[in-house]
């Protein structure tokens, strides 16, 4: 078997055997296919796709690559969630707490925030005390007894992976579907779960942003987790405007606390919600959306959703004491009030710049070595559709930085402002079982 015939089957649009991609994975990992190979067939693959079985494939190749981890020893069905990533995006924060309280147990393996996207693992290490690394056998055990855990990923999972997304970063094909949808998909076959909801964000702060291909997206990876026996529902959800009123690790710790106690935002509760209750229902706690919902909905206003988030806390070394004292957690020194420069009503505001401006504040990286400001973030005071008069406040900068001028610049160019009231999209639009 060549490299060099398989580029050309694929640049011809021909359909790759399971053989053919497991030669072409197996020999990039090790190194016997050089960069510029990988690339040419990556760039074939941009251009001609891939077809469900192909993309399947090239997941398990993908999984086969590095560690998988074993959570045989799990009882029940073993559920877990993935974002496509989005601005605000705290959704993780809400709904481990929500299903565990449910019974359904939630394994949870999360990454690092990297660019204008946030990460779940950085948000949690707001809280003083509290472990993202545990063994094997504390997770285990975690999930076991309190119906929940979350640890970062393992260093060795998906490694083939990891190598091919550094070459399509710089390559121009990191925008393929058959691409982005191996590349998730993989890593959470590897993480071990059962079943699998996935929240695909679409519009100016996600990494879709059309309708029609974050549907494709999410089709695609259904599919894949349906071939390879794993219970998947993909939710399609807005990213058109950052999610919630809070952009920023501390920040958005205290507006998930919020969501918990029942005084959360319309749009992350409608969010949350929405995959909380798919996860609940995989998990076999009940038999239809509906039923799900409305349980988890109540579970919230009774107080008993944020005592599961204290107890998250508490067995994984924190503080919780910062869930019933939020004043605790990070409070940057500077607080920066941008206003309008003019009256009218906000017609759009641009997620993926707000996101930008809170990385330039210090809460996010650049690169992966980049150290991150727990206090630094983004208060949305103003969102689409408010009405806006001059010079009235329409977010706050939170940063420990004396100078953030290009990140201000940045926030009051994201706010378009127009004469005309919109109507706002909805939140949920698609659900694909």
């Amino acid at each position: 078997m060549r490299m060099v015939d398989i580029i050309q089957k694929k640049k011809a649009g021909g359909e790759l055997s399971k053989d053919e991609i497991d030669f072409v994975i197996q020999g990039y990992t090790k190194g016997s296919i050089p960069d510029y190979q990988m690339s040419s067939l990556l760039m074939a693959i941009y251009f001609k796709g891939m077809s469900s079985r192909e993309t399947a494939d090239l997941t398990l190749a993908f999984v086969n690559s590095g560690d998988q981890i074993n959570l045989s020893q799990i009882e029940g069905i073993k559920v877990d969630k993935h974002s496509t990533g989005g601005v605000g995006d705290k959704i993780s924060l809400i709904v481990i707490p929500l299903v565990a309280s449910v019974g359904v147990p939630v394994a949870k393996m999360s990454g690092r925030g990297l660019g204008h996207t946030g990460g779940t693992i950085d948000k949690l290490e707001t809280i003083e005390g509290f472990k993202t690394e545990l063994t094997m056998e504390e997770f285990i055990t975690n999930v076991n007894t309190y119906k929940m855990a979350i640890v970062g990923q393992s260093a060795n999972l998906t490694p083939a992976d990891k190598k091919i997304y550094a070459l399509r970063d710089v390559t121009a094909t990191v925008d393929s579907i058959p691409l982005i949808a191996s590349s998730i998909m993989s890593k959470k076959i590897a993480s071990g779960a059962d079943a699998i909801v996935l929240d695909v964000k679409v519009g100016s702060g996600a990494f879709m942003k059309s309708i029609d291909k974050a549907k494709e997206l999410a089709r695609q990876m259904v599919d894949i987790g349906k071939s390879l026996n794993r219970k998947t529902v993909a939710v399609v959800t807005d990213m058109s405007q950052p999610l919630g009123y809070e952009v920023g690790n501390a920040n958005e710790i205290r507006e998930a606390i919020e969501v918990l106690k029942g005084k959360g935002s319309e749009d992350e509760t409608t969010v949350a919600l929405t995959i909380a209750s798919h996860m609940a229902v995989l998990g076999g706690a009940f038999d239809d959306f509906e039923s799900a919902y409305k349980k988890l909905k109540n579970i919230i206003y009774s107080g008993k959703a944020i005592e599961k988030l204290k107890e998250l806390i508490r067995i994984q070394g924190g503080n919780s004491d910062y869930i019933d004292i939020p004043s605790k957690l990070p409070q940057a020194k500077y607080h920066i009030e941008v206003k309008a420069l003019k009256e009218g009503y906000i017609t759009s505001i641009n997620a993926e710049n707000i996101g930008i401006s809170a990385m330039l504040l210090g809460a996010g990286r650049k690169t992966k070595e980049d150290t991150i400001d727990h206090a630094a973030g983004i208060t949305m005071v103003k969102k689409a559709g408010d009405l806006v008069k001059e010079n009235d406040t329409i977010c706050i900068l939170h940063t420990n930085l004396k100078d953030c001028s290009e990140a201000e610049t940045m926030a009051r160019n994201a706010y378009n402002i127009g004469s005309e009231e919109i109507k706002f999209n909805k939140y949920i639009y698609e659900v694909i079982l």
